[in-house]
């Protein structure tokens, strides 16, 4: 008797343990279970077009001033020349750098071939977008800018390139005399306390609209001469280029950054 209700026992007990496993692993029916509340979005009210600005952008040019740029090679004031709502490079006077240092960003940028370029290669409406500057020349991490419309270079230099790393994955580019626009993604490589690299910097890029860099890996800065490498860096500044070729200087407008960190 005993025995047999030690064995109903044990059985209720191991139904109950089934039971309870059992229902830890069903599939709610319930569809509130599935639902999250908290933490709520921040609002941020876009523009009226795409490429405006939303609310929480810091403008960097809006067509009027450089007062957001300095010098990159003595923090001077910015001396392109800013004419009809647009900003020409002033190749005499060298790369101009944002004066706010950026960690991890989305980047709004338009640039404009002149009409009338000439060159040809690397020679032929050449520019970068430096996503963060580690230095007062071409140090950091390049975006190529350049004509590539029916202009042959290397792929890998060509415009919406990281610059000797990795080709764009099409050519979007409009002709010469039209608006380029660059949309950035930038996420900045992280360095430990003892200077080594604990994850790499990543590109995502849309040249008019299309999808030219999928969070591309960066295997260190972007060097005209050498393989790639990285050095520690804290938060830096947006670079743009002014770039020693002969050809006609390029234009930049509308150049505005939502920090993501």
């Amino acid at each position: 008797m005993t025995q047999r209700l030690n064995a109903a026992i044990l059985l209720a007990l191991a139904t109950l343990v089934t039971s309870a496993a059992w229902a830890q692993t069903a599939e709610p029916t319930d569809p509130k279970a599935t639902e999250q509340w908290e933490p709520v979005p921040k609002t941020v009210t876009p523009g009226k077009q795409d490429d405006a600005p939303p609310s929480d952008a810091i403008v960097l040019f809006n067509g009027h001033d450089l007062s957001q740029w300095e010098t990159a090679k003595d923090r001077s004031p910015a001396r392109w020349n800013v004419h009809d709502g647009v900003v020409t490079v002033d190749k005499a006077t060298g790369n101009i750098q944002t004066k706010q240092h950026f960690r991890n960003y989305q980047l709004h940028l338009e640039w404009r071939v002149p009409k009338d370029i000439t060159g040809e290669g690397q020679a032929r409406g050449n520019s970068g977008l430096f996503l963060a500057s580690t230095g007062p020349g071409d140090e950091g991490y390049e975006i190529q800018i350049l004509d590539s419309y029916n202009n042959k270079t290397y792929v890998n230099g060509q415009a919406a390139s990281i610059y000797k790393q990795s080709a764009p994955l099409v050519n979007a580019m409009r002709p010469p005399g039209e608006w380029q626009t660059y949309d950035v993604v930038w996420t900045a490589p992280v360095f430990g306390a003892d200077g080594a690299l604990k994850s790499p910097g990543y590109v995502t890029l849309f040249h008019n609209g299309l999808l030219v860099q999928n969070h591309t890996q960066l295997t260190g800065e972007t060097f005209y001469i050498g393989k790639p490498k990285y050095k520690a860096h804290a938060d830096a500044a947006i670079k743009l280029q002014a770039h020693g070729d002969p050809s006609p200087a390029i234009s930049f407008r509308n150049i505005w950054v939502r920090p993501l960190d």
